[in-house]
């Protein structure tokens, strides 16, 4: 469901450039200069309204997280839900297609692509997160040691993941098919996104997998 837009959407994100980056071409290869005392880089792609992230900058203080989300409504919606800036945490406006610019080769440790657009249609196939033209790319941003986690209620776009996952060459380190039910532990797999929550409630079965690229 697409949020309907909001009018001072732009505004608002030039307002706080102490949390959002507007221009992360600029930021290519210079990003641990937001957070020099970083150990690692973790990137979000399609953020959302930044409930997963959040939580993830406050449990992990030695770790730079980027948010990024292409709708400028969206990311107005993220800012309003920030009680307290975190250091190691800020929001990106841009699209997932430009990736190559915005990073350079191996800058990235850890992707997470959280309830992604499933485009159910065949002919929406390349927009898909996991499509192969993106997973190349993952390829180039990722750290030799760098891992992707993938969640989903979808089985679909599931099983279409791991079937461009194999294809691709990428190793699959860990794998559910019942997320909240195989984890009853204090797992950061467990933490959630709103969209998340909310197909957790109406007993929806959340799908995971951790992959690399490269053996140890």
């Amino acid at each position: 469901m697409r949020l309907r837009h909001i009018k001072n959407a732009q505004e608002v994100l030039h307002e706080r450039s102490d949390l959002v980056v507007l221009d992360p071409i600029a930021h290519q290869g210079k990003w641990r200069d937001l957070y020099p005392k970083a150990k690692a880089l973790h990137l979000e792609i399609g953020m959302g309204k930044g409930q997963f992230i959040l939580e993830m900058a406050k449990r992990n203080p030695d770790i730079l997280f980027l948010g990024l989300e292409k709708q400028a409504s969206v990311l107005k919606k993220a800012i309003d839900k920030v009680e307290k800036k975190e250091d190691n945490c800020w929001f990106i406006l841009g699209d997932a297609e430009e990736l190559l610019s915005m990073f350079l080769p191996q800058e990235v440790d850890k992707l997470y692509l959280n309830f992604s657009d499933p485009w159910p249609k065949k002919r929406h196939t390349k927009r898909r997160l996991t499509a192969s033209h993106h997973l190349e790319q993952y390829t180039v941003l990722l750290s030799s040691q760098g891992t992707i986690e993938f969640k989903t209620d979808n089985r679909h776009l599931f099983e279409f993941s791991l079937r461009m996952f194999t294809e691709q060459g990428w190793i699959l380190d860990e794998l559910s098919l019942n997320l909240h039910e195989d984890k009853q532990d204090n797992s950061e797999s467990l933490v959630t996104t709103e969209y998340e929550d909310r197909f957790v409630t109406k007993g929806n079965i959340i799908y995971y997998v951790r992959i690399k690229k490269w053996k140890e």
